[in-house]
């Protein structure tokens, strides 16, 4: 029998531990090649599009299936993505989950990964540019690693003991402050500016809509780890150019949809190109993750 699921069962389903070895298991499964997770697809209009990406984890979860959303102007109400989830062994129809928490969840869990495998082990701040769902869920896999979470292939213990949030919208990082402060249980300080934000930080995720970078390398931490999950195209980036080239390791969840998209990503033709690697090929240690005290830089795509 399938099940049909919103974001309120989400929510209600499973802590960010639970995704994060969920994300762990299905990067296992990449890089051991039973992972199938072709490019997005997409149906393109004047007014907008409908995108497609689809998948199997033939291995380990047995699943296949497809997510749709949409790029229209949100304006309106009832926006929403659709997951459909079928047995990659005999084609059962498994359920389906209707909502755009999903989406964010797991964008979240693959930063979860990125800064076990390439923050420093004595990371002590984090710093937080955006404020909307993403940097939510960006945020909370970060606490949820930092609180040792068994990823599958290691244990990461970060002592955390102060985390910073900016938004250019100050009722934004007020309200992000107070509700994410509630959620996980810490301390956390709203900031004027992105340089008091990212100042002494060691883990950095920047999660905004912003079309041009939202902080100057030069204020950045020797060593730390950033996770960018915003605009990445050669004319719309919400980190500076430079930072590519200044990072000893720069991963990413899928390289083939780094050079597959319509608007290429700023780091496609480049020297640095070359320097991508499979965060998968970290989590399964065929590829160095952290090294030395190098800063370390994460695509989510």
């Amino acid at each position: 029998m399938y099940q049909v699921l919103t974001d309120r069962d989400i929510e209600n389903l499973g802590s960010m531990k639970m995704i994060i070895e969920a994300i762990t298991r299905s990067f296992e499964e990449q890089s051991n090649g039973t992972l199938i997770s072709p490019p997005r697809f997409r149906i393109e209009t004047d007014l907008g599009d409908l995108v497609f990406t689809a998948g199997a984890a033939t291995a380990l979860d047995k699943v296949i299936g497809f997510r749709v959303y949409e790029t229209y102007k949100n304006d309106v109400d009832g926006h929403g993505q659709i997951v459909c989830v079928f047995d990659s062994e005999n084609g059962v129809f498994k359920g389906i989950i209707i909502g755009n928490l999903l989406g964010a969840l797991r964008t979240g869990a693959i930063g979860g990964v990125a800064i076990n495998e390439l923050s420093r082990m004595d990371a002590e701040q984090i710093a937080v540019i955006g404020t909307g769902l993403q940097a939510r869920t960006q945020l909370e896999a970060a606490v949820a690693v930092a609180v040792a979470v068994a990823v599958a292939v290691a244990v990461a213990v970060r002592n955390i003991k102060n985390i910073r949030v900016y938004s250019r919208s100050h009722d934004n990082r007020e309200t992000f402050a107070q509700e994410m402060s509630k959620k996980l249980n810490t301390d956390i300080l709203p900031v004027t500016s992105s340089r008091d934000c990212i100042e002494g930080a060691d883990i950095v995720i920047c999660a905004t809509n912003s079309v041009t970078p939202v902080f100057e390398i030069d204020g950045l931490k020797p060593g730390a780890h950033i996770n960018t999950v915003g605009s990445k195209s050669a004319r719309k980036h919400e980190i500076p150019f430079e930072l590519a080239a200044v990072s000893s390791v720069i991963a990413n969840d899928s390289i083939e949809q780094l050079r597959a998209y319509q608007t290429p990503h700023f780091l496609v033709g480049t020297p640095d190109e070359s320097r991508v690697v499979q965060l998968s090929e970290i989590v399964t240690g065929r590829v160095s993750g952290r090294r030395a005290a190098g800063m370390s830089l994460c695509f989510a795509l």
